[in-house]
């Protein structure tokens, strides 16, 4: 009878020490997997905008986010006006936040009733000049550009940067 207590009990013992491995179905079903823009693609997406927006003649800043709305970069060129840095966020955090650009977003919140609210959250912007980066399909971070003279002038330069960076993205 001890012999069979001690042998349970140290079968107990090894039991607990022993790590769980739930099977890979199981595995499968409690974790999650995503890419984002590696903080070189993100930097190479800001330059290229700055680029841009410099060559039309504007003085704007720009920040990358990574999918989640966190800040990768911000530029911010020379002459670009103090509010630009945190419009230009606010702009790239909608964008992804609300997984679309931030000009059509503008255009949502003029007729419709649900989307009229979205401007009362917290940080979000429905200026134009926020645009999500997917790659096949996916949104891996976004772009958010404030400075050109026109919410569409931004959101072109957005997109024209998207361009530049779309063969590294594209798998």
């Amino acid at each position: 009878m001890k012999k069979t207590i001690l042998a349970c009990a140290a079968l107990a013992t090894l039991l607990a020490l022993t790590p769980f491995h739930p099977s890979k179905a199981q595995n499968a079903e409690a974790l999650v997997t995503y890419v984002s823009m590696k903080p070189e693609v993100a930097l190479d997406l800001a330059k290229s905008a700055l680029k841009i927006c410099r060559e039309a003649g504007y003085q704007v800043a720009v920040t990358v986010v990574d999918r989640a709305g966190m800040t990768q970069v911000v530029l911010r060129d020379r002459f670009a006006g103090p509010h630009t840095v945190s419009t230009a966020t606010r702009k790239a955090w909608t964008a992804v936040s609300f997984r679309s650009s931030t000009l059509e977003l503008s255009s949502l919140v003029q007729t419709d009733a649900v989307m009229a609210q979205l401007p009362n959250i917290t940080n979000a912007l429905v200026l134009g000049g926020g645009v999500p980066v997917l790659a096949a399909g996916k949104i891996v971070g976004g772009i958010g550009i404030s400075g050109a003279p026109g919410a569409d002038l931004d959101d072109d330069c957005a997109q024209k940067a998207i361009e530049t960076i779309q063969e590294f993205l594209d798998f």
